[in-house]
């Protein structure tokens, strides 16, 4: 846990003529998170291949350096088309070819270019609240991360999940996902295998799952 120190002045009640001042010093304990966690960044340069256009950016594991970290980089909705950010738990690499990723899959919000600049930035902050702050109970060790798309046709925001079959707890963390952004009952959110996306594209992919 890091530790920085404040330092507090503080007056004594029978100062000198000097008046000095005596110095205290106070801990300040930054509040650790349950996980570890590191920020990616990816810049589409269709010169490169994928993975080379992929970027550490930093890790962190404590809520004020989140804040930092957030306070200071650009909103998804700021970003050009083709940029994705990534959050996953530190070791995991936001590709399907991860081991932790390779059996798993997503669920999947889709915004419309409309929605890019009233919810965009609102739904990607939330979901990686409920990323750092284990928002997803028992199940929270099945989350490997959440990844946002800023593309030209519409955005997509995704939390990934590390076993398809976990039936129980892909579902529980789909409707608490939902619950957590606000969505209408009547708004349904689908989940992917990785498997089907990685060999189809666009209306081919079917929802294993739906909340």
């Amino acid at each position: 846990m890091t530790t920085v120190y404040l330092a507090v002045f503080e007056q004594s009640e029978e100062m000198t003529s000097s008046k000095k001042e005596h110095l205290t010093i106070q801990p300040y304990v930054k509040h650790p998170l349950q996980n570890r966690w590191t920020l990616w960044f990816f810049k589409n340069d269709k010169s490169k291949p994928w993975q080379a256009n992929l970027r550490l950016v930093t890790k962190f594991d404590t809520v004020e350096d989140f804040w930092a970290l957030y306070n200071h980089i650009q909103l998804a909705s700021r970003l050009m088309s083709g940029c994705d950010y990534s959050l996953f738990k530190d070791g995991i690499e936001p590709m399907w070819e991860d081991n932790r990723n390779k059996c798993g899959g997503r669920w999947l919000i889709t915004l419309s270019k409309q929605q890019r600049m009233l919810e965009l930035d609102q739904f990607w902050l939330e979901t990686l609240l409920c990323l750092i702050g284990e928002a997803f109970d028992d199940y929270s060790n099945e989350v490997c991360g959440g990844v946002i798309n800023v593309r030209a046709k519409g955005d997509k925001i995704a939390i990934w999940t590390r076993d398809t079959e976990n039936q129980e707890a892909v579902l529980h963390i789909g409707k608490t996902y939902k619950e957590r952004l606000g969505l209408p009952v009547k708004i349904v959110i689908g989940y992917q295998a990785h498997a089907d996306t990685a060999t189809k594209s666009g209306l081919g992919i079917k929802n294993k799952f739906v909340v």
